[in-house]
Formats: C-alpha cells, structure tokens, sequence
C-alpha cells in the first residue's frame, strides 16, 4: 500500500471522528503501551501471562506495590519506559478530554444523540434538503404552522445555528441514503428538495421516492425546462422560485388589493386561514350536499374549491355538489372555525 493511501485514509479517518479524534488517539496509545507491556515482559522476562498483564497493571497505575518477580536489568529498562509512556499518554488523555468539557464539544455531542433519538420517534414530519435562502424560509412556515420539520444540511456553522434555535437536524449530503434514513424519511409526511444545485435535487429526489414511495416530493428548480427530470425522478411537484417572485411582483403592481389582502392573510396579521381538509371514510359529511352539511351557518367557512378523490378540482362548487368519502376541501375561514370542523371530519 502507498504512503498516499495510507495518509488519505488517515485524513478521513481524522475528518470522521473530529473533535474526538485527540481523545481516541489517547485511548489508542494507552491500548498499545499497555499490550507492548505485557509482550515485552514475556519475552525480556519470560514471565508467564498473567504475571506479565499484573505487572504491567501495577506500573500504569502506579499503586506502588512491590514486584512480582525480580527484575533484571532489561526488564528494570523496560519497566521505565514503560512508566513513562503510560504516564504521558494518560496525561495526554485527560488533557484531550478535558478540552472537548471545556470546548462544550461533550455536550454538543450528547446533544446531538439526544436530539437523533427525538428525530427517530418523530411521525408525519417534513424533511427540508438545504438551508439556504429557500430552505431557511421552508422550514420556518412549516415549523410556525405546528409541524414538526427536519433539515438536512451538511454545512457544520448552520448545523451549530439550527441547533441553537433548537430546530431538528441532520449533518451530512441529503443525496446518501443513510442520511435520508436518519431524518426519519421512512415515516414523514414530506420532503423538500432546496438544495441550490438541480442536480442534487434530482438525485434526493430520485433517492427518496426509492425509499419512500408513498412520499409527497417538492424539488426546487432553477429553469423551467428541468422540470420534467424532476417529475420524472419522482417529484410531485416541482417549484420555480424566482418564477414565482416575479409573478409576485407583477401582481402587486397589476392586482396591488388583492396581493395586500393575502399577504396580510398569510402573515397571520388578520384571523383567516386557507386550509385543506380532508374527509375521512367516517365523516358525517358524507353523502350530503354543500346545501345539506350546512358547513357555512354551522362553522362559518367558506368551501372555495374541491379536490375530489380522483384527482378532479372542481372551483366554486354549487350547493348541490356532493361530498364524498377522500374529497378535500379547500377552504377559508378563522383558526377557531376550522379546528371545529376538523371533529366532523
């Protein structure tokens, strides 16, 4: 093997474990002064096993207790190289140790288990793929609208500020398996692919809807004409941000009362809250009419749409339009009113 694997393999080995690299370093050193220790007993001395792993016990310790057999001069030799390795790699040790205490690198890492353990309970969560300027915005009106999210980013400062704000997260590349997995993607509700290159976002994608085919999929996409790769790699729908800031923008020069009035509605500054709400096979609502369920005097929202079970969006329904078992809803109305109906759904 070349010197150049041999260093390679080293720096990733040193990159892997991080900040306690020092302290397994020191471990391994001790390990390897305390199995020299006893080697060279048996062969300098020829003292059987045991005698040779209680002396070299004694001598690391340093209790001070008497030899076991007498010594000669090789043996007194080794002895003292012995005492001074063993010293100075536990010196070594406890001082590595005692930064990662004083560095809060222990707890970090405690934090991070606990953390990882919190995220494996987790169900019906959302997973976002980068925390960058989309992602950032992502995650913070998912977690303001009582979701629980995870984020998957391999930026180790953003890691630190996300888990400051006590946000879950997941250090590494969204596009290995392994981390997928380890953000709960098995039982989550959704993924976010906001990963500023496509090309990661096609390839999570691709990945996550391997491992999750019931999984809902929104990637990020920089060009239009990408958007077919995304849907054919499994998402189920594809987002163009600066597309949409600047239809936004349009608007608000062409249609400025309206983009007001639902800026203002989804800022939460005004009571009203545009929701989906799906009925359930044991919904009362079943089998009734609009005019029949009486979901307007009884609850006070407003049904603006429905999404019927296969697939067919019918806007504006009459009072006629029967409601079916896996029908949405898509509906306005107050926070309070909208939580009520969710009993009879």
């Amino acid at each position: 093997m070349s010197k150049n694997s041999l260093f390679s393999r080293y720096i990733r080995l040193r990159r892997r474990f991080g900040a306690f690299w020092s302290v397994l370093a020191g471990f391994v050193f001790i390990c390897l002064v305390f199995i020299s220790g006893i080697a060279g007993y048996m062969w300098v001395e020829g003292w059987n096993l045991l005698n040779s792993f209680y002396m070299v016990v004694i001598t690391l310790s340093t209790v001070g207790f008497m030899e076991v057999l007498p010594l000669s001069d090789n043996g007194r030799l080794l002895t003292s190289l012995l005492i001074l390795g063993g010293v100075g790699g536990f010196a070594y040790l406890i001082g590595a140790f005692s930064q990662l205490v004083v560095e809060g690198r222990l707890q970090e890492f405690l934090g991070r288990r606990r953390m990882q353990k919190t995220i494996g309970k987790l169900r019906d969560h959302f997973i976002v793929c980068g925390y960058g300027r989309i992602g950032a915005i992502v995650a913070k009106e998912i977690s303001e609208s009582d979701n629980d999210v995870v984020v998957i980013e391999s930026n180790p400062e953003i890691i630190s500020q996300l888990e400051a704000k006590g946000i879950f997260c997941v250090e590494g590349d969204a596009t290995k398996d392994s981390v997928l997995k380890s953000a709960g993607l098995d039982y989550a509700r959704s993924l976010i692919a906001a990963l500023s290159e496509e090309a990661a976002n096609v390839y999570v994608t691709l990945t996550a809807r391997q491992l999750n085919a019931d999984l809902t999929i929104v990637a990020r996409a920089n060009d239009s004409s990408h958007i077919s790769r995304l849907e054919f790699a499994g998402a189920d729908r594809v987002v163009l941000p600066h597309t949409i800031g600047g239809v936004r923008m349009a608007q608000s020069v062409l249609r400025p009362a309206v983009t007001n009035f639902l800026e203002i509605a989804m800022q939460g500054k005004i009571d009203l809250q545009l929701e989906e709400l799906f009925v359930t096979p044991s919904s009362e609502f079943i089998g009734l009419d609009l005019a029949e369920s009486q979901i307007r005097p009884r609850f006070n929202l407003i049904i603006i749409a429905i999404k019927k079970n296969n697939g067919e969006m019918v806007f504006n329904p009459g009072p006629n339009e029967i409601i079916e078992s896996g029908d949405t809803l898509l509906t306005v109305g107050k926070t309070s009113d909208l939580s009520n109906i969710k009993e009879s759904l």
